[in-house]
């Protein structure tokens, strides 16, 4: 059975325009994490590369890398739609600038999900589906050309947001690997960054597919994971405290011994699982003070949980 090693690490989102970096990193390094997923921001498409080479060393300062960058949002989600060929032409100029910053801190990974299908255009999904894997290729190459190893999809929770389904996660990803191991010398590497609680329930509220079975559906394509609890519905998100994990549905340790127990399916060594949380309500001063202790409270469980170094 092969080894496989399981990390903590921090998505950056609920820092975002309430405390600096440094704090978060601080604060990191005093729980003994070591890995941040840099979550998107608006600024990020638009800043100069001289603050994504200061905000890698300041990370390292603290010992931190930055070994991923994600969206935070949705806002890449233009090659989907079809109302105006703008759209496309400003998601992937940004996806371009994300792939670009993701070099410049040293990321091993540069992902997103594919954003949104208006639903009352929901009969473009497919088009626009194939128009993403499209581009999709092309953005491998443009990885490879600035040194970034792999880019990232994330499966979703609804079916205006692909892919979700099994059959969909497979088909992406089987395209796109392919189209990898076709250019190995001139793509990076695909793979899925995977919730562990995305699950699909249908408009009836009728549970279609739990969160394991996504789970298993992304296991031979997944490089990264997104760590959280939720509901049964996979509505509410929120973290580990004992009181969260009274009222979430989300285990950690049994997903924790899945993914050891299916090591040699995993096409990593190495995989970390990145708390990303929301926070607080934001722009509160009863709130704002909240997070650091939401922060090291769920990072504390996740810890214990679900790192684990076998060598």
């Amino acid at each position: 059975m092969a080894s496989l090693r399981l990390l903590v690490g921090v998505k950056t989102d609920p820092v975002e325009y309430r405390f600096s970096y440094e704090w978060l990193f601080r604060l990191m390094a005093e729980e003994g994490i070591h890995y941040a997923q840099l979550g998107s921001f608006f600024e990020l498409y638009h800043l100069p590369d001289s603050y994504f080479v200061d905000l890698r060393q300041l990370a390292e300062e603290y010992g931190v890398r930055i070994t991923s960058l994600f969206t935070s949002h949705r806002e890449l989600g233009g090659i989907l739609r079809d109302e105006h060929p703008a759209w496309e032409g400003v998601a992937r100029r940004n996806y371009q600038r994300l792939i670009e910053v993701g070099a410049l801190l040293g990321a091993r990974c540069v992902g997103s999900n594919m954003g949104a299908i208006v639903r009352d255009q929901m009969s473009s999904k497919n088009k626009g589906m194939q128009r993403h894997v499209r581009h999709m290729k092309e953005l491998l190459s443009y990885a490879h050309q600035r040194g970034v190893p792999c880019l990232t999809l994330e499966p979703m929770s609804c079916l205006a947001e692909p892919p979700t389904l099994p059959g969909e996660i497979q088909g992406v990803a089987e395209e796109l690997l392919a189209h990898h191991h076709r250019h190995p010398d001139q793509t990076a590497s695909f793979g899925y960054c995977v919730d562990i609680a995305h699950g699909y329930v249908d408009g009836d509220f009728n549970l279609v597919w739990d969160n394991h079975q996504l789970l298993e559906a992304t296991l031979p394509y997944v490089r990264e994971i997104h760590l959280k609890n939720t509901d049964r519905h996979f509505d509410a998100v929120f973290g580990f405290s004992p009181a969260e994990r009274e009222k979430g549905i989300i285990q950690v340790e049994p997903i924790r011994d899945y993914l050891i127990q299916n090591a040699d399916v995993i096409s990593v060594e190495e995989l970390i699982g990145y708390l990303e949380l929301g926070g607080p309500k934001r722009g509160r001063d009863y709130s704002d003070a909240k997070l650091g202790g939401e922060l090291r409270v769920s990072l504390r469980h996740l810890r214990e949980t679900f790192q684990i170094e076998p060598f």
